[in-house]
């Protein structure tokens, strides 16, 4: 499983600078990574627990991902494996805090958080770099593993490892045939989406913007490659349904991102009072009728537990099917 992604999801000020006075400057790819060390430190600690917790259900037998692939049980062989799950889910995790984090500071800036609008800016920038960070110690591991349990030469298990874990349509392995691709397609975008704030003095604010508004799409990619091939949440059950719950918040800052822009130019007018093109109106009224729908639908799942999980298997799992994932 991965989660991919997400990179700023706000609209932050077209020119933000830190400091006051003389000392005012654009941020910098390079001060931005000073300023990430710390946070950096933190997701390594949750990465951490994560695998400890994993580890700990593998060897105990507890864990579905032994119920999907029996041969997993053999921690000292797939222990990259495991641990390419926990920078996985610390990922998901951090991308999950980014969306958040640039919703609250592109729409309606609620009075709560006790941080100051610059030092949200600041958080928002440095967890994206460290959600591109554990995007990477994923995929990287995901490829250590393949070769690792590739019995052909050093040169071919390399090369193999490279094609499926990088190439779209390079794995073709039951749900990773769509999975992979997925989550390679979010981390592709990922990346330059997320490094596009740096240069956006080059390309223009206005570029930008139109841009980083598809960092949401990358988001919902991770989301769907976790779903889909996420072991840990391969079955339905509370786990799986509580990843839907978590897209409520982020469903719901959305919508009043839409309904309240922090742009006048972006409020949804009636169309004869709008002054852009029929097709724009058309378009906006539509993005925020979608995004009604999918908290309907997000609800829905939650109550009914039709979370799109496989039936839970018998307590026998010799018979699993093996299939990476």
């Amino acid at each position: 499983m991965t989660s991919l992604p997400a990179q700023p999801a706000s609209e932050p000020a077209d020119d933000p600078v830190v400091g006051t006075g003389d000392r005012q400057r654009r941020p910098t790819l390079r001060s931005d990574l000073r300023a990430s060390l710390p946070d950096g430190l933190v997701a390594l600690v949750v990465t951490g627990a994560v695998f400890a917790l994993l580890y700990a259900r593998i060897r105990a037998e507890t864990s579905s991902t032994v119920s999907v692939m029996p041969f997993m049980a053999d921690t000292g062989e797939f222990w990259m494996y495991f641990l390419s799950q926990a920078f996985g889910w610390s990922a998901l995790l951090w991308a999950w805090i980014t969306v958040v984090l640039g919703l609250l500071l592109s729409g309606p800036r609620p009075s709560w958080p006790p941080l100051s609008g610059q030092r949200l800016e600041r958080l928002h920038r440095t967890t994206s770099l460290n959600t591109i960070a554990l995007i990477a110690a994923h995929a990287l591991l995901f490829a250590a593993q393949l070769v690792r349990s590739d019995t052909a030469r050093w040169h071919s298990a390399l090369t193999t490892a490279f094609v499926e874990t990088f190439v779209p349509g390079g794995y073709d392995s039951g749900t990773g045939k769509l999975a992979i691709p997925l989550g390679q397609a979010a981390l592709y975008l990922a990346i330059p989406l997320g490094l596009l704030f740096y240069i956006r003095h080059r390309i223009g604010p206005r570029t930008w913007r139109v841009l980083h508004r598809f960092v949401i799409a990358v988001y919902v990619l991770s989301v769907w490659h976790t779903l889909l091939y996420g072991t840990n949440v391969w079955y339905d059950g509370w786990f799986r349904t509580a990843i839907w719950l978590l897209q409520l918040p982020i469903a719901a800052l959305l919508l009043l991102r839409l309904v309240q822009p922090a742009r006048r130019s972006e409020k949804l007018r009636g169309p004869r009072a709008h002054t852009g093109s029929p097709t724009g109106w058309a378009l906006r009224l539509s993005g925020r009728l979608a995004v009604i729908g999918v908290i309907a639908a997000l609800i829905g799942v939650v109550i009914s537990g039709n979370d799109g999980g496989r039936t839970a298997p018998p307590e026998d799992t010799s018979s699993s099917h093996n299939e990476h994932g």
